[in-house]
């Protein structure tokens, strides 16, 4: 059956088969193979893509300004401090004013409902670049680089998340492998596990039901054995630093470091990171939390420069995704 998503938002893999999922990865492979060719599509020529961003990023930002050059967009970056949405104008009164000057907006932030209700408002497509509860395009990357790296369909690897398993990439990576068949297993401290958003479980494990997909938790490393993939994030995000002491208390037996990836008895195994990380003490915070006698380090610099790491593929395939996404929704 042919795949057409013309004209459709990207707000979470939740609103995707499986088979648009695929389509959306294939479409990446392309448009990356083309890019490395030096062949120029202009896919998105004439169109007018407009960057909202609440939140800071780096690759998130690059990526979307990249693909957009790369197929003959033109971008309108906007923050917090160069729009007035949600101080001097209501979200739905910016919606509405931004789909009439553009073709496509991309919103970085907190709230989810935000994002949807930019969608639901402004008439055109909208891309979610990360809210407080899901990260799709970081997972449309992950899963390319899963398929780059492991010589195994994506419905037989298991991805085993650490860490802070209540945030948002730990559910996007619910979301992720529920729709695409695979094994997930949440791996962080019992308290943790029960903070999970119960409908997030409860959604998951319906489409589970049809896919095939294994959704668990654990707080034991006995759940690390068969792992092909370890997968964690930073403990304290933007606007956290204050429960930086009970997060390193809690969360430092769950450092990524050499015996983990052992513990899971596979040698091809391999870690990835949505990035920034804390591996190492050469960040300002970093630095500054371990005089205060924190270390907030997720990874080790051992596991994090070693064999195993595809931090830097998996960052580059943020392009590729999100390219994808651009070109299959509104081309």
């Amino acid at each position: 059956m042919a795949i057409n998503l013309k004209g459709r938002n990207f707000l979470t893999l939740m609103d995707f088969t499986p088979e648009e999922i695929r389509y959306l990865l294939e479409l990446s492979k392309d448009l990356k193979a083309k890019k490395r060719e030096g062949i120029k599509n202009n896919l998105l020529s004439g169109k007018n893509i407009c960057l909202l961003f609440e939140k800071t990023s780096t690759r998130t930002r690059c990526a979307f300004e990249v693909a957009c050059h790369d197929e003959g967009a033109h971008v309108t970056f906007l923050d917090s401090k160069s729009s007035q949405m949600g101080k001097k104008e209501s979200l739905e009164d910016t919606a509405k004013v931004l789909g009439r000057f553009f073709d496509g907006i991309e919103y970085r932030g907190y709230d989810q409902k935000v994002v949807e209700d930019l969608a639901k408002h402004s008439g055109v497509c909208v891309w979610n670049g990360l809210t407080d509860v899901d990260h799709p395009t970081q997972i449309l990357a992950d899963l390319l680089t899963i398929e780059e790296h492991i010589a195994k369909p994506l419905n037989k690897v298991k991805v085993v998340f650490v860490g802070d398993v209540r945030n948002n990439m730990s559910y996007a990576w619910m979301y992720g492998c529920a729709k695409m068949g695979m094994t997930f297993v949440a791996y962080g401290p019992q308290e943790l596990i029960d903070g999970i958003d119960p409908e997030v479980i409860a959604k998951v494990e319906e489409v589970a039901k049809y896919t095939g997909a294994k959704i668990e938790f654990c707080s034991e490393p006995s759940c690390l054995e068969g792992a092909d993939m370890i997968y964690t994030d930073i403990w304290a995000s933007m606007g956290e630093e204050d429960q930086i002491p009970e997060r390193v208390k809690m969360l430092t037996p769950y450092r990524v470091d050499m015996d983990m990836l052992k513990a899971t008895g596979n040698e091809d195994i391999i870690f990835m990171h949505c990035l920034p990380s804390f591996h190492d003490f050469e960040t300002t915070m970093a630095a500054s939390q371990k005089e205060l006698g924190y270390d907030i380090r997720e990874v080790t610099e051992e596991v994090f420069r070693s064999r195993y790491s595809r931090v830097f593929d998996e960052a580059e395939n943020r392009l590729h995704t999100i390219k994808a996404v651009m070109v299959a929704t509104l081309a």
